[in-house]
């Protein structure tokens, strides 16, 4: 972006700027601070620009930088909205991201675009306040083939994750007290657990609103509370007696097992002296050691040749 305004390639109106789903280390320095609000969904990297004194809105501006997302349908909902909305609409993002193929999906709508490819990545622009890309909007959430409410840009859209699956299968028929599911998702395993025995109450803790709304969606008991929460800096007003939890463990599209080790840490301060956790990993993440170092007693207690499933208990901390 600094390339195409440093250039002349690229000019903003002196107006607004809003910048849809960036993430920490995006760089905004080419823009004026004060004309920039931030838009996200997701709780820790908002929290990131809110502490760098960013404004934080979702109030639609003249002008609109999509940072593109992992998922291709929540970034082309994410450019209708835009161009619905914004007079001068530019995209942004890495060829990791693909975005490559919006260039070309939007040019087969919209002819030849200004861009600029650079070292991993693209940036293009078009005018907008146009109905374009209506059909690429996304509106609610919608229940799917399995029975559950989701939407565009949640983990496992499309199916229940296979690892969630086999946690379930492992969980005894009785889950006494309070219990929360961090990293809960559009809520398949807190549906599974407020079926067991003796929760008295269940905590969703999660991160990506988008996921959350779902869950309030998928989960009408009047047990559970929802929580819009990063998992990892969590902090309960009274220790939970267990905690059940399918981390996530990519950063973009980089396995980051710190992040697991992070919600380890964080479940073993959330929980009672006598507390159990019940978590499942892909098979080939390092998480043994973090278990052993925040907890005195650990098993596997479950394993298939993709997942294990661990039982955790009695906290250090």
């Amino acid at each position: 972006m600094s390339t195409a305004l440093d250039q002349g390639l690229l000019a903003f109106p002196e107006t607004s700027v809003r910048v849809m789903r960036p993430e920490p280390d995006y760089d905004l320095s080419s823009v004026q601070k004060d004309r920039v609000t931030i838009s996200h969904s997701f709780e820790p990297d908002l929290t990131q620009w809110a502490a760098a004194g960013f404004t934080l809105s979702d109030t639609p501006c003249d002008v609109t930088i999509v940072v593109l997302p992992k998922s291709k349908a929540l970034g082309r909902a994410m450019i209708a909205e835009a161009t619905a909305t914004s007079g001068l609409v530019v995209v942004d993002g890495n060829k990791s991201e693909g975005v490559d193929s919006y260039f070309k999906d939007v040019r087969a709508k919209l002819g030849d675009l200004p861009n600029v490819a650079k070292a991993h990545g693209r940036l293009f622009w078009f005018d907008g306040k146009s109905d374009v890309f209506a059909d690429w909007a996304v509106g609610a959430p919608t229940k799917g083939a399995h029975g559950y409410y989701t939407t565009a840009g949640v983990f496992s859209d499309g199916e229940i994750d296979k690892g969630s699956l086999c946690l379930v299968e492992a969980l005894p028929e009785k889950l006494s007290g309070r219990v929360a599911d961090f990293g809960a998702g559009w809520g398949y395993l807190s549906a599974k657990v407020l079926e067991r025995e003796g929760v008295k109450a269940l905590d969703l803790i999660e991160a990506e609103k988008l996921s959350l709304d779902c869950a309030r969606l998928n989960i009408t008991d009047e047990r559970a509370s929802f929580h819009w929460d990063d998992a990892t800096t969590f902090k309960a007003k009274d220790p939970y007696q267990v905690i059940v939890m399918n981390p996530p463990f990519h950063k973009g599209r980089a396995a980051e097992p710190a992040l697991g080790q992070q919600f380890i840490a964080s479940a073993a301060r959330n929980l009672s002296t006598s507390g159990h956790l019940w978590m499942v990993a892909n098979r080939h993440l390092p998480y043994e050691a973090a278990l052993r170092e925040s907890f005195k007693n650990v098993e596997e207690v479950r394993g298939t040749s993709a997942f294990k499933v661990f039982h955790a208990s009695r906290p250090k901390q």
